[in-house]
């Protein structure tokens, strides 16, 4: 029997600083329950496919500044609509039916919270966006 619902939230890690209160809206909910933990899961694919992505786009990432560095994650994740909806399949391949769900109900809300914490990652590992670190993480 196919049991996939539970094997993606079984093999998903747990974040224990993010707790969930009545008085949290529906999408921070969904961003604290499903949005994080499916994104540490994927994080060695992020990091993977952010790097590939920079070297395809001739390499200028990894020569520049750190603080265009920075700027350069965003602009790719916000302006890039290909990069952009790679990632979020990435993230939504791994939710369950219920999630999925719920996620379609309020996509729009919930790409940007999708997004912004998928850029906010890219940017804390900014070490680890190099072609032979990267190899040595995953």
């Amino acid at each position: 029997m196919n049991d996939r619902h539970n094997d993606l939230l079984r093999i998903r890690p747990q974040i224990k600083k993010h707790h969930t209160f009545d008085s949290m809206s529906d999408e921070e909910r969904f961003q604290n329950e499903t949005l994080r933990p499916v994104l540490k899961l994927q994080n060695p694919l992020l990091l993977a496919t952010f790097v590939n992505y920079a070297t395809k786009h001739k390499g200028v990432f990894f020569d520049i500044p750190t603080d265009k560095q920075l700027a350069y994650i965003e602009n790719a994740v916000h302006k890039d609509q290909k990069f952009r909806n790679a990632l979020k399949g990435m993230i939504i391949g791994q939710f369950t039916v219920e999630e999925y769900n719920i996620y379609t109900q309020n996509s729009s809300q919930l790409n940007k919270r999708m997004m912004s914490l998928v850029i906010t990652r890219l940017q804390d590992q900014l070490q680890l966006l190099v072609p032979d670190v990267l190899s040595k993480v995953g």
